[in-house]
C-alpha cells in the first residue's frame, strides 16, 4: 500500500466515519438530552431514528447526482449542509426542532456515505474493491470507537449540546481536506445524463435484479440489527442496568474493537477466500449471535454480560459483512456505481429507521425487545443471500 492509498484510506475512512460520529456520540446523552428537553427517554432515542430516516432519503438524491455531476462537487455539498445542520441541533429548544434538524444533518451526511463506495469503485476492481473497502471502513470504525466515550464524558462534564458543535467543525475539516487534496474520480465518459426518466431506469435496474436485491437486502438488514442495538442501548445499559453514562462508551467500544478485527482480517483474506465465501461466513454468525443474544436476555443469564457478549459478536461482524455485499452488489452496475450504492444506503438505512421505531414503539422494561430486533435483523439478512443472492 503506497503512501497516497494510505493518505485516501484515511481521508475516506474520515468522510464515512463522519455519520457513526454523528450517531454515536449523542447516544450516551439520550437520558441528559430526554431531561433537559423534558421530554421522555423513548422519545428522545426517536432522534436517532429520525437521523437515519434522514439519511435513507437523503441517499436516493446523492446517488444519481454523483453518477451525473462526479463525486467531488456532492461530497463538498453534502459536508456544508451537515455543518449548517449541525448548529440547528446545537441551539434547539424542542424535541420536534431537535428532530428536524437531525434529519437535515443526516441528509447532509448521506452525501460521503453514498459517494466513497462509488468513489472506491472508480479507482479499483472487484477483490480489490473489497479490499480498499475493507482498509477505509477499518479507519471509519475508529470513529465510534471513540464517539461514545467522548460523548460520555462531555455530557457528565459539560453539556450535549457541545457534542453538535463539535460535530460541525470536524464536518468543515473534512471538507477543507477534501477540497484541497482528493481530485475528481469519475470519468467524463462514465457521466450519467441527469434526467429523470434515467435515473428511475437505473433504480429499476436494480430493484429488478434479483441477485443485486439479495445482496442489498443481506446489508440492509445485518446494518439494521446494528441500528436495534443503537435506539435500545442507552435505555439497556444507562438505566435498566445502571451503568454510569461516561463508562458506557467503553462498554461500546467493545463492538468497535471486534469490529476492527474482523474487518481487519476481511482485508487480508478476502484474496484467497473470495467476497462471497467471507459474507457467507458473516451471515452464519448474524443469526447465531441473535439466538444467543434472545436467550440472555429472556432468561437473564449472565446479566450485562449476557447482553454484551453476543451484542459485540454481532455488530462486530457487521462491516464484514457490508463490504462484501456491496462488493457482490457493484459489480453489476459498474457504470452506474453511485447509484446502486444510494440504492442500498437508502434500504439500509431506511430498514434501520423503522427497526428503531420498532424498538421504541413501547416504553422499554427489559432487554428483550431490543435482542428480538436484533435476532430478527440478522436472521433476515442470512434469507436474503441464500433465497435471492445465491440463486
Amino acid at each position: 500500500m503506497t503512501p497516497s492509498h494510505r493518505y485516501l484510506f484515511l481521508l475516506l475512512g474520515a468522510l464515512a466515519g463522519l455519520t457513526p460520529l454523528a450517531i454515536d456520540m449523542y447516544l450516551p446523552a439520550i437520558p441528559s438530552l430526554a431531561r433537559d428537553l423534558a421530554t421522555s427517554i423513548d422519545g428522545a432515542q426517536l432522534t436517532v431514528s429520525a437521523f437515519l430516516g434522514g439519511f435513507a432519503v437523503g441517499q436516493l438524491f446523492y446517488g444519481p447526482l454523483a453518477d451525473s455531476f462526479g463525486r467531488r462537487p456532492v461530497i463538498l455539498t453534502g459536508l456544508i449542509m451537515f455543518a449548517i445542520a449541525s448548529v440547528g441541533c446545537a441551539q434547539a429548544d424542542t424535541l420536534a426542532e431537535l428532530l428536524a434538524f437531525r434529519m437535515l444533518q443526516a441528509a447532509g451526511g448521506a452525501a460521503g456515505s453514498v459517494v466513497v463506495n462509488a468513489l472506491l469503485r472508480d479507482l479499483f476492481e472487484k477483490e480489490a474493491f473489497s479490499r480498499a473497502m475493507s482498509f477505509v471502513i477499518l479507519v471509519m470504525t475508529l470513529a465510534p470507537l471513540a464517539a461514545p466515550i467522548m460523548g460520555g464524558y462531555i455530557t457528565t462534564h459539560g453539556s450535549w449540546r457541545l457534542i453538535f458543535w463539535l460535530l460541525m467543525a470536524v464536518s468543515l475539516t473534512i471538507a477543507l481536506a477534501m477540497r484541497c487534496t482528493i481530485p475528481e474520480t469519475l470519468k467524463p465518459e462514465h457521466k450519467q445524463p441527469l434526467r429523470l426518466g434515467r435515473v428511475l431506469s437505473n433504480y429499476a435496474g436494480v430493484l429488478t435484479n434479483p441477485r443485486a436485491m439479495g445482496y442489498v437486502l443481506s446489508g440492509a438488514f445485518a446494518s439494521s440489527g446494528m441500528f436495534a442495538f443503537l435506539s435500545g442501548s442507552p435505555y439497556v445499559y444507562i438505566e435498566y442496568f445502571g451503568v454510569p453514562t461516561e463508562h458506557y462508551g467503553w462498554l461500546f467500544g467493545l463492538n468497535i474493537l471486534l469490529m476492527m478485527v474482523v474487518t481487519f482480517a476481511n482485508s487480508r483474506l478476502v484474496k484467497g477466500v473470495g467476497s462471497e465465501g467471507m459474507l457467507r461466513y458473516g451471515l452464519i454468525v448474524l443469526p447465531l449471535a441473535g439466538l444467543l443474544l434472545i436467550y440472555t436476555s429472556w432468561s437473564g443469564v449472565g446479566g450485562l454480560w449476557g447482553v454484551v457478549i453476543p451484542v459485540v459478536l454481532y455488530v462486530g461482524h457487521i462491516s464484514l459483512v457490508g463490504a462484501n455485499a456491496m462488493t457482490g452488489l457493484l459489480g453489476h452496475f459498474p457504470q452506474t456505481a453511485g447509484t446502486a450504492s444510494a440504492l442500498a444506503g437508502t434500504l439500509r438505512f431506511g430498514v434501520g429507521a423503522m427497526v428503531g421505531v420498532l424498538v421504541n414503539l413501547v416504553p422499554p422494561t427489559s432487554p428483550l425487545p431490543m435482542a428480538l430486533n436484533i435476532a430478527g435483523c440478522g436472521l433476515l439478512a442470512t434469507l436474503s443471500y441464500w433465497l435471492l443472492a445465491r440463486r
